[in-house]
């Protein structure tokens, strides 16, 4: 046994970041994450969530995966904060079978309502990690209603060292292209997320898609937040390429 275990995890992970050139905040975050989400795949909470967003590009090995600071996930219970924060701290509580030196801060999980870019609710939860004496901010935002097409499928997150990696319920690609194209035509030109354009070429470039399959997610998807599709959207125009304030968030 280790006698300190917290201890020689932070000195594998500062060892990965030199090896990988990586800033050592950015694998600490990424490590707690990760740990995180393995204690929800092994709780009774597991059916209760989805993991999306950046993440989901981790699993579907990106060669490019963005550094994130927090976790995305598609509730399907109750959309109340009363009901989230109690199953975010009992996946805190998950044992587990190979210790990885985290803790949680149980005292202080909080949670508060938040508003999507299309107007639907959805909740934030903010806690802290720590790995020793290291403080790590966990913050974990719960989306709920989105339709998934074709619906979820078992994943399994990459690791950074030698645990056992989180295996849950993952988003499907065509529903995430579907949420990325909606927001695109909701917010028009004053649309600042160009990471959506870069995450739709990736996925189009590195997968291949069921016509009709991409069709129903993007039906399901404008109908559920209610945008209407139309022929020519704003941010698929010239002016909006060329735009200069376009090009520099670019």
């Amino acid at each position: 046994m280790i006698r300190n275990l917290a201890a020689s995890v932070h000195q594998r992970l500062l060892n990965h970041a030199r090896a990988k050139g990586r800033p050592f905040n950015e694998v600490l975050q990424y490590f707690a994450l990760e740990r995180f989400l393995y204690r929800l795949g092994r709780s009774p909470q597991r059916g209760q969530f989805v993991l999306k967003g950046a993440l989901m590009f981790t699993v579907w090995q990106s060669p490019f995966p963005r550094p994130t600071r927090d976790i995305d996930l598609l509730g399907r219970m109750n959309n109340s904060v009363e009901q989230v924060v109690p199953a975010v701290r009992a996946i805190c509580q998950q044992p587990v079978d190979e210790e990885d030196g985290l803790r949680f801060d149980l005292e202080r999980v909080t949670g508060e309502r938040i508003i999507e870019a299309a107007d639907y609710a959805g909740v934030r939860v903010r806690f802290t990690a720590y790995l020793g004496a290291a403080r790590i901010p966990m913050q974990i935002d719960v989306g709920f209603g989105d339709p998934l097409v074709p619906g979820p499928s078992p994943v399994q997150l990459p690791t950074i060292l030698d645990f056992p990696p989180p295996e849950l319920q993952g988003y499907s690609r065509e529903s995430a292209i579907a949420e990325k194209l909606q927001a695109m035509v909701y917010l028009g030109e004053i649309n600042s997320r160009m990471k959506d354009f870069y995450d739709i070429w990736l996925l189009s470039a590195n997968f291949d898609f069921d016509g009709a399959v991409l069709a129903q997610a993007i039906h399901e998807t404008f109908h559920w937040r209610q945008t209407a599709l139309i022929a020519n959207p704003v941010a698929f125009s010239d002016s909006f390429s060329q735009d200069s304030d376009k090009q520099a968030q670019w």
